[in-house]
């Protein structure tokens, strides 16, 4: 079983952690960085093709077959930050485990993941009505809603993991700290795992991992929304294969389009609170988690040129 775990959130640097720290000769990870095993997910219809996820307790234990002269065995599923029952699961079966938490400005990583959704046309709405419209369904689940707010509510989800293991068992990291010095961070993990620092100097840390990145055209998004693709991405192809694929012909560089000031008021509403209430658990201050409150962060962005045949959706 592993006993390292990168739980989240979702859009806060996860990929970037997981590619650093599977470099280590002492951390092993698995191929399938999300195997969301203790969340339990139970995905509707229409997302099922959407979500990996491993359900079974054999196939989840062959993730770590080849682990056993590593240290540490790490699963780096992002839902487990937002799931109750994964928090008490993984207590429950592996109560030392080492836990670490990555965050960042709530009202970004909102917006990230319907870029996110967007491109892989999971929503087709502006950032402004899917917000609104996922906030207010009475069915709500990993796999089941897109839980744009939920997701960023981080007071309770960090506290449940420390009461769970304890704060000498739980490290809590931001997105700005692993993008403004990554090196520092990994050598502060290094001294929480107690393994050796040396190879932290070999770790490539120049690859961006999960930037973001706008679909060529309308006809990328259909290709990433059928089952039927999603299903020769997943199973006919290596991981990596598909990754290269999806990556270098179905996507473009691209900066992101302004956020509408409706949904950025909207949800910094929701998380002040939270972030006072998190600056206070963790005793520090967390101005990262407020660069969306920043008058000058709106400025930093524009709208990217449309590819052809695609158009991004406009506020109403």
């Amino acid at each position: 079983m592993p006993n390292l775990f990168i739980v989240g959130a979702v859009k806060c640097g996860t990929t970037s952690l997981y590619a650093y720290l599977r470099q280590h000769p002492e951390i092993f990870f698995p191929e399938m960085k999300e195997p969301h095993f203790f969340t339990h997910p139970q995905p509707s219809a229409e997302q099922a093709h959407l979500i990996q996820y491993v359900a079974d307790a054999d196939h989840y234990a062959k993730l770590y077959a080849h682990s056993g002269n590593y240290r540490w065995r790490g699963d780096a599923s992002p839902s487990y930050l937002w799931s109750a029952e994964a928090a008490r699961q993984i207590h429950a079966e592996i109560p030392e485990a080492r836990i670490l938490i990555l965050l960042r400005d709530p009202v970004q990583r909102a917006y990230s993941q319907y870029l996110m959704d967007f491109r892989e046309g999971v929503v087709n709405d502006d950032f402004y009505t899917a917000l609104m419209r996922d906030w207010q369904r009475s069915d709500k689940g990993w796999g089941i809603s897109q839980l744009y707010v939920e997701l960023g509510l981080y007071l309770d989800q960090v506290r449940r993991y420390r009461e769970w293991f304890g704060v000498e068992q739980v490290r809590v990291f931001l997105l700005e700290e692993l993008k403004r010095d990554a090196r520092a961070v990994l050598l502060e993990i290094a001294d929480f795992l107690k393994i050796d620092p040396g190879p932290i100097e070999g770790i490539d840390l120049h690859r961006a991992h999960n930037p973001h990145r706008r679909p060529r055209g309308e006809w990328a998004r259909r290709l990433a929304a059928a089952p039927w693709s999603r299903y020769i991405g997943e199973h006919l192809f290596p991981q990596r294969w598909g990754e290269y694929l999806w990556q270098h012909f179905f996507l473009a560089e691209g900066k992101k389009p302004p956020m509408d000031p409706r949904a950025r008021a909207f949800l910094q509403g929701i998380y002040e609170p939270e972030i006072r209430g998190l600056e206070q658990l963790l005793d520090r201050p967390l101005p990262e988690l407020r660069l969306s409150w920043r008058p000058d962060e709106r400025s930093t962005l524009s709208v990217p040129e449309p590819a052809e045949g695609l158009e991004i959706p406009d506020r109403p």
